[in-house]
């Protein structure tokens, strides 16, 4: 019982270092830089760490804070002549926002509107940045280009080249949009992105990297479960699951089956030809260790632990998980040696205890708060470790260090918190 408390604290003083240290530097800009101790706008100006965090002050208690900072964004907004990518928009801006919203009464949020959930100004404004996501999707196939501009919509001579987890990463913040203000479209068009990249699977079942959203063609067509194709597969469970929409797990099942045959080498996974099913890439991402996760969710808890112990060896080898691993020399990726604070492996360890209550799992989380304390922390928040091998540290601190990075490791300690509550009570 201490050292879950103990840990739990160690991973909100984390939190509270990183966060206090942009209030009083970062903001309005989007991130804290932890070494210059200035702020820096990098997704879209619209002080995304402020907005990705507010649903981890939420989970750790400060509701204080949270409905300062609540207030604050009524000001806020988004009819701006910039562009921005749809995807990380999306993610960062609507999901921070329909977290908020959607925690507003956990939080003791005073001025919560008569009609909430279902109506409220932080809905409002997700909405709003939705509606100027939504020209996005106006394409021949109907999966979305990349970029959009807040004001003009799709900018003149955009490139019709988008990422699979680009298209297929909508269905979570769409879905729950609809279902809140009960306008169909949102969820409608993250649907149809969702089908129409389904029909453009290889007839191995697998998916490449990028396609082109106009005319269906793969430009890229390697195939892997980590950067560019990832959070295709993670959306497809967590929406099947939040919306209880069981032919979104039907893909997903059939896809893993496709995984399974043509890209797991023993408890890893590597890159292949997704037509040909031949190996192109023997590298581990540190983005694929969102996978285990995935499999706790619905069950397969056996596999799940036998995939993260691998991933726990790159870590404890480096302190660190580097971006690229490769697999066969047991290196760090040349030019792709830095470790940018990234949340999946801690997010599987989380789902994945919350599982298995496998004590080992505790001792992963404990490694892994103790490393980025001991190398990441600057005087003013946590810095990206721009080389694994001598833990040098770069001048970025991503908003998703506050909006899930710290925020796992507080509820892999945090056994009690409310939101690990199954609905049963």
């Amino acid at each position: 019982v201490v050292s879950f408390l103990l840990f739990s604290e160690r991973a909100r003083r984390m939190f509270e270092h990183a966060y206090d240290g942009y209030l009083r530097h970062g903001v309005p800009y989007d991130e804290l830089r932890p070494l210059s101790c200035d702020g820096i706008d990098t997704w879209g100006s619209y002080s995304l760490t402020l907005i990705d965090a507010l649903d981890t002050l939420a989970v750790m208690g400060n509701y204080t804070e949270f409905g300062r900072v609540v207030a604050l964004l009524s000001d806020q907004s988004f009819d701006a002549d910039i562009n921005v990518s749809v995807f990380e928009t999306n993610i960062r801006i609507i999901g921070g926002l329909l977290s908020a919203h959607l925690l507003s009464h956990q939080a003791g949020v005073e001025s919560l509107e008569l009609g909430w959930p279902c109506s409220g100004p932080i809905l409002r404004m997700a909405e709003d940045v939705a509606q100027r996501l939504l020209p996005a999707f106006d394409t021949s196939t109907g999966m979305p280009y990349g970029t959009v501009n807040l004001r003009h919509g799709v900018p003149y001579g955009e490139t019709s080249v988008t990422c699979t987890a680009g298209i297929g990463t909508f269905i979570l913040e769409f879905g729950t949009l609809s279902r809140l203000t009960g306008n169909p479209i949102y969820e409608n068009v993250a649907s149809k992105a969702l089908k129409a990249l389904y029909e453009h699977r290889s007839p191995l079942g697998l998916y490449g990297n990028h396609i082109d959203v106009q005319t269906g063609r793969w430009i890229a067509q390697d195939a892997g479960i980590g950067a560019g194709v990832d959070s295709y597969y993670e959306y497809l469970v967590k929406g099947s699951i939040l919306l209880e929409k069981p032919a979104l797990m039907t893909t997903f099942l059939e896809g893993k089956a496709a995984v399974d045959r043509y890209l797991k080498r023993e408890d890893w996974h590597v890159w292949v030809s997704m037509t040909k099913g031949q190996l192109t890439l023997p590298v581990f991402q540190s983005l694929e260790a969102y996978w285990p996760g995935l499999l706790s969710l619905f069950g397969s808890t056996t596999e799940a632990l036998r995939i993260l112990y691998s991933y726990q060896t790159v870590w404890r080898q480096y302190g660190f998980l580097p971006e690229f691993y490769n697999i066969p020399t047991g290196e760090a990726g040349t030019n792709r040696e830095n470790y940018p604070l990234r949340p999946e492996l801690i997010e599987s360890v989380m789902y994945l205890y919350r599982a298995t209550s496998d004590p080992f799992l505790l001792e992963l989380g404990e490694s892994i708060l103790e490393s980025i304390e001991h190398s990441a922390k600057t005087a003013c928040g946590y810095a990206t470790i721009r080389n694994v091998h001598n833990h040098q540290q770069d001048d970025r601190m991503e908003s998703f260090f506050l909006a899930e990075t710290t925020k796992y490791l507080y509820l892999l300690f945090d056994t009690n918190n409310f939101i690990h509550n199954d609905g049963r009570t």
